[in-house]
């Protein structure tokens, strides 16, 4: 989800939820701690220099329970971000602390809840470093060959 998007549907809400890919919501009285832009810069393992960037929203809660972000407060922290930070219309990145550590995550949206989906890695030089391309997993006994022009009917051998 981009800047534009929350922003967008954060005009929709009467409240803000955000919740985890457990199904858990952060509680309510969370704060949003920083917005921000992450730059990484780097190499990866095919030897191609690359750059990312994200909009960075750290999430937060304190033992302040009556404390709650309305959705217009939360699009005007983002909208001083952009002005201060000058940020373009960049994808979000979250972040939010776990039990032990502090977990990245996208940001997705279901019509009611943003959601925290996981993070995954990859391989982006999987050309280069010798990775085999994902095999067909195929019980014996259901594949069924497809039609081919070496079929018994075909007069090719």
């Amino acid at each position: 989800m981009k800047l534009s998007e929350i922003k967008s549907e954060l005009r929709k809400l009467p409240t803000i939820a955000f919740q985890l890919p457990n199904g858990d919501l952060v509680p309510t009285h969370f704060h949003v701690t920083e917005v921000g832009k992450i730059n990484k810069h780097f190499i990866d393992c095919g030897g191609v220099v690359r750059e990312e960037a994200v909009a960075n929203f750290q999430l937060w809660e304190a033992n302040d329970y009556d404390h709650r972000l309305h959705p217009e407060k939360l699009i005007h922290i983002i909208e001083l971000s952009e002005k201060a930070l000058q940020l373009p219309d960049l994808e979000i990145e979250v972040e939010y602390q776990m039990t032990d550590t502090i977990g990245k995550f996208s940001l997705d949206f279901d019509g009611t809840n943003f959601l925290l989906t996981s993070k995954q890695t990859t391989c982006l030089a999987k050309d280069n470093c010798g990775i085999p391309p994902e095999k067909l997993k195929v019980k014996i006994g259901e594949w069924k060959a497809k039609s081919s022009c070496c079929a018994p009917e075909s007069n090719c051998c």
